[in-house]
């Protein structure tokens, strides 16, 4: 299941794209099967151990040449272990509504993207993320450990990009049939993943994610401008920005393969 849409991001055969907060790495396998060569950094060390394996099985299997695949490490957002304009393409999926200080990862984005190159960002929606804050304490942060610490407005998401010198280009939300999920689940506790209707939402979503029925592909773009869980918005680095010479703790891509 994407949220980003690879050709508003403009991803093209060749191309390395950083995957930051790649999670188990849904987009980072997409853009490999898509051409790409892809390096995943996720915080935590079971998703960077997943994803890796997960890569290693898709070169096993034929499913992806072996230089799409480039690295897979632990690493923090507010710090990239990369030199200045390392990437052609960059994305973050649900990975700023975690962080304090999501200017200075916003920052560092902006830093390793290549001049020319773009940038694909998601976040909660706002009206479905205030809907889970107003039903649940524990669906966000302090009292959900590393849960969310704000609610985005599109416009506050933009802002931000723009101050960072980006120039956004688009935007979209998406999976409106996933908000009615979290609603439930913040109803009835966030971590009570045995409630009979949770069970049976997930399994609805499950299915509709490996069948992919005309009719529920007709009710997400009917749905998702309003009520869509994520916002995504797309940016580019402008092609005359300057590309400055830092020390950083791996200096290039392959330095940081692990």
């Amino acid at each position: 299941m994407l949220t980003v849409r690879y050709p508003k991001l403009g991803l093209t055969p060749g191309d390395l794209l950083l995957d930051a907060g790649a999670g188990f790495g849904r987009h980072a396998f997409e853009a490999a099967r898509a051409g790409a060569r892809v390096v995943a950094l996720d915080y935590a060390d079971d998703e960077v151990i997943g994803t890796r394996a997960t890569f290693g099985g898709m070169i096993a299997a034929g499913e992806i040449p072996a230089d799409r695949y480039v690295a897979v490490l632990r690493g923090d957002a507010t710090r990239l272990p990369f030199a200045d304009g390392s990437f052609d393409r960059v994305i973050t999926s649900e990975v700023l509504e975690h962080i304090q200080d999501d200017v200075r990862a916003i920052a560092e984005l902006t830093r390793v993207l290549k001049p020319g190159g773009t940038l694909a960002v998601t976040v909660p929606s706002w009206f479905p993320e205030k809907v889970n804050w107003t039903l649940s304490d524990e669906y966000h942060a302090p009292k959900a450990a590393g849960g969310h610490v704000r609610i985005y407005s599109a416009t506050e998401l933009k802002a931000k990009l723009r101050s960072a010198g980006l120039t956004v280009t688009g935007s979209h939300h998406a999976h409106a049939l996933h908000s009615p999920y979290w609603w439930l689940k913040c109803a009835v506790g966030p971590r009570n993943d045995t409630h009979r209707a949770v069970v049976a939402y997930r399994r609805f979503l499950e299915w509709d994610i490996v069948r992919g029925p005309r009719s529920t592909r007709v009710a997400e773009r009917v749905l998702s401008p309003v009520l869509g869980k994520s916002l995504v918005v797309y940016a580019t680095k402008p092609a005359d920005a300057g590309v400055r010479t830092v020390d950083t703790p791996a200096g290039s891509v392959e330095g940081a393969a692990a």
